[in-house]
């Protein structure tokens, strides 16, 4: 006799040549083109697994419009909700984004395919985050193919943009209202903990004007680089008060052993600089850009204030200063109780498959999941398949562990159909 894991574990091969497959896919974002090619690969095999299949086009001008950034990115920004009813008393909402992010030259192996090598499977997205689609398939079709059905009714949305925010096209479908469930597993995460918070983030820019002049006779024109640099100083001592501040949520294990940082903590962050033509003109705009991550606890009103204080201090010292700024919520923080009953049978499926126990935590990172979220109220858990500190998600020759990818397709297997059936071999 044999269960049904003992089954998925036979179509390993199957789930690996469905990841090469959505691999193979260039949605790398920007510039985002080829998204509509993957969701429709992806759209015939659930047509065929009997799903209500809907494709999904946000509309060019609300997305110029939420994300003004991003208008040069070019191709049609389209998404995929199915929806398979059982009759089952509860709905569970299923989500993962097939976008990517951009592959460099200096990779090992082609990172828009498949490559195994020593126990792995190397691959632009393989961990974040078309792993899980590709596990996914396969647990449907074994469902299929054996007469199981499912425990819940079905949502499945597959989105794209993730990677660009803040709006993507997962926040379109919370709009549209089409993530109507009781439960939510996000698989876009890794397997080293169950994401059951996440920071929120804000964006900041800060644009310190000067007056441009010949640098031999530099006294006669305004540096403003040189009139940034109180600027900073100020922002410097706002990071160090933040990041003093701890969250009651746990962080991710594998961060806490590296760093021995056990909690969830805000932080502020420059990221960017731009000023300056030519080194013998004196810059008449200085550029400085960050973002803040705020933890559950706290609220965007008051990250905005605390940061306006800073920013009135700077022009109190230094009244001479011409600057303007902006600071703008992104995403909000995510956060689910952990003692829910939904919270309890994701970690208890996943301890199991996983043979040790999974441990829930928040991301120090920001997650399209949160806006979802905060519009629909769902008790959330992202539980994915690649390992935070050596998958390379978002790096050179990213990757996943073939046990890790066995793993999670047997952890769907049990989420979504119980135990399953004892099967006759």
């Amino acid at each position: 006799m044999a269960t049904l894991s003992d089954y998925l574990e036979t179509r390993t091969n199957e789930t690996i040549r469905a990841l090469d497959e959505l691999v193979r896919f260039k949605t790398h974002v920007p510039p985002g083109e080829n998204y509509e090619k993957a969701i429709d690969h992806a759209a015939q095999k659930l047509k065929e697994l009997e799903f209500e299949v809907e494709k999904i086009f946000m509309p060019r001008e609300l997305f110029e419009k939420k994300n003004p950034r991003l208008t040069h990115l070019k191709g049609d920004r389209v998404n995929l909700c199915a929806i398979k009813n059982v009759g089952a008393k509860k709905t569970l909402l299923i989500n993962t984004h097939l976008d990517v992010v951009p592959a460099s030259d200096t990779w090992t192996v082609p990172p828009f395919e498949c490559t195994l090598k020593d126990g792995r499977i190397f691959g632009r997205g393989v961990a974040d985050s078309k792993g899980g689609p590709s596990a996914l398939f396969t647990v449907l079709c074994a469902m299929e193919e054996l007469d199981i059905a499912p425990k819940y009714n079905l949502n499945i949305a597959l989105t794209t943009d993730e990677e660009m925010g803040p709006y993507s096209g997962l926040c379109y479908l919370a709009d549209l209202g089409k993530l109507k469930a009781d439960y939510f597993l996000s698989m876009d995460g890794d397997s080293d903990d169950i994401t059951i918070a996440s920071n929120g983030n804000v964006d900041w820019q800060i644009d310190v004007f000067g007056r441009s002049y010949h640098s031999g006779s530099s006294f006669m024109g305004v540096n403003a680089i040189e009139k940034s640099i109180p600027v900073m100083n100020e922002l410097m001592l706002l990071k160090d008060k933040i990041e003093k501040r701890r969250s009651k949520v746990p962080g991710s294990l594998a961060i806490s052993e590296k760093t021995g940082i056990k909690t969830l903590i805000p932080v502020l962050n420059i990221n960017l600089m731009n000023a300056g033509v030519k080194q013998n003109i004196v810059p008449d705009k200085c550029t400085m850009k960050g973002d803040r991550r705020f933890i559950p606890e706290e609220k965007f009103d008051d990250v905005r204030k605390e940061f306006d204080s800073v920013m009135s201090n700077v022009l109190q010292k230094h009244p001479e200063i011409d600057l303007k700024y902006s600071c703008d919520e992104i995403y909000a923080p995510m956060l689910t109780d952990m003692n829910h009953p939904w919270v309890k049978e994701v970690q208890d499926i996943a301890s199991a498959t996983a043979g040790r126990h999974v441990n829930l935590a928040g991301a120090q990172g920001s997650l399209d999941v949160a806006y979802a979220v905060k519009v629909t109220g769902l008790p959330a858990c992202c539980f994915g398949i690649g390992r935070r500190t050596e998958s390379n998600a978002h790096a050179d020759d990213e990757n996943i562990r073939v046990d890790d990818l066995v793993m999670y397709t047997k952890f769907l297997g049990k989420l979504v159909c119980g135990n399953g059936k004892v099967l006759k071999c």
